[in-house]
């Protein structure tokens, strides 16, 4: 059996760039792996000067800390030190934003995937957003026309560039047939995005506070004033003590957000503000909260929280638009649906959802069914096969649909 020395090129924590808890639980999977010889890690510097921790495995784990939000030349460090490692095959945990909010430096750093095959070093891109899906006002990246047509042109470009890699994955089918369609890609394969990890199957009769809890970044296509109006007007018809928990931090496009939010709501009590949420204490939110409410009024990719959410087993309630509807119809996750941006339709959904206790269980557990059916573990296997295939395509079972290796 051949063992691969494999690189990953993302965010990792403690480093809290976006992603980085997707590279972390993958991370701990490949850990695993009998195939996997050795990891190497390249992601971003600290603040502060702080340094990562050493890994904990049963395979050699080297941590390289050498690009930066907004560099400029983070494709040549990237490559230098992928160069420098000799490694086999290189997985990028990326989105289009991964290496900056800054135009120039996102549009430099996503070329390091072609740079890297131009140099001979086969490489993986699992992208989580592709332009065609995006509504560029939403994410807040623009509201002008001329500038939404002026990103979408880039983007496109960009994706036509990132399609020079070896491989891309993405983690929603219909991703597969855009790219394929628009792009002609056929180096394209669809990979699920994964549940994180499966605890045991919870108590779904365990009663406790009620909490109403979202989770993210905030600001932009993520809103928080519909669910806490929504989540007061249940609170007042119903005369439940309800607590409202906002986990997470602003929107990279956002900032000043949710103190904003705090001011605007100052009058409203039984509102928890977390802050950013550290790996080790994401069970506890998810655990103690009653429902999970995604306040989204567009989306950009498969969604990491409703994964984390079915994984817990609590009970969705979410807006049936966008990557949200394609994983209820792909994956068998399921909730309680409103109308985006829709104080009255949210607050219909959270009252049913916390009044009737056997409708909540049923989405509770259908969405933990959903998220058991796709182990991190599995994910894990899928792209050891698609590594195997361009390491030798010859010899490989894996069935891949690539043309290039």
């Amino acid at each position: 059996m051949r063992k691969i020395k494999l690189a990953i090129v993302s965010p990792y924590p403690p480093s809290k760039g976006t992603l980085n808890e997707y590279a972390f639980h993958l991370v701990q999977q490949f850990k695993k792996k009998e195939e996997i010889s050795e990891l190497v890690l390249i992601t971003d510097i600290l603040p502060d000067n702080k340094e990562y921790p050493i890994e904990d495995a049963p395979i050699p784990v080297t941590i390289i800390d050498n690009w930066s939000f907004n560099n400029w030349f983070n494709n040549f460090k990237i490559l230098g030190a992928l160069k420098k490692q000799k490694v086999d095959v290189v997985l990028f945990n990326l989105q289009f934003l991964s290496f900056g909010d800054s135009k120039i430096a996102a549009a430099l750093g996503l070329l390091t995937p072609f740079m890297c095959r131009l140099n001979g070093i086969k490489n993986v891109v699992l992208l989580h957003n592709i332009i065609e899906t995006v509504d560029l006002s939403s994410a807040g990246i623009s509201k002008n026309p001329v500038m939404k047509w002026l990103y979408t042109t880039i983007g496109t470009l960009l994706t036509r560039i990132i399609l020079l890699t070896n491989m891309m994955t993405v983690t929603i089918a219909k991703y597969v047939t855009i790219l394929e369609k628009k792009y002609n890609a056929q180096n394209v394969a669809l990979v699920p995005h994964g549940s994180f990890e499966l605890p045991e199957m919870p108590d779904f009769d365990k009663e406790g506070p009620l909490k109403v809890m979202t989770f993210g970044k905030f600001g932009t296509y993520k809103k928080v004033e519909a669910m806490i109006e929504a989540t007061d007007i249940v609170r007042k018809k119903l005369g439940l003590d309800v607590e409202i928990v906002i986990a997470g931090t602003d929107s990279p496009n956002r900032k000043g957000y949710l103190d904003a939010m705090k001011e605007k709501y100052k009058h409203l009590d039984n509102i928890t503000y977390t802050g950013y949420v550290e790996e080790e204490d994401v069970p506890r939110i998810f655990s103690e909260s009653t429902v999970c409410v995604f306040p989204y009024t567009s989306t950009t990719g498969s969604s990491g929280v409703l994964h984390q959410a079915g994984s817990y087993g609590k009970a969705a309630i979410l807006p049936n638009i966008g990557d949200l509807k394609a994983l209820v119809e792909e994956e068998g996750y399921s909730g309680a649906f409103f109308e985006p941006d829709n104080v009255a339709s949210l607050a219909e959904a959270i009252e049913r959802t916390l009044s009737d206790k056997e409708y909540r269980v049923k989405l509770a557990q259908k969405n933990y069914a959903a998220a058991a059916s796709l182990p991190m573990e599995d994910i894990a296997d899928w792209y050891l096969m698609h590594f195997m295939y361009l390491l030798d395509p010859i010899s490989s079972t894996s069935g891949s649909r690539l043309s290039i290796a």
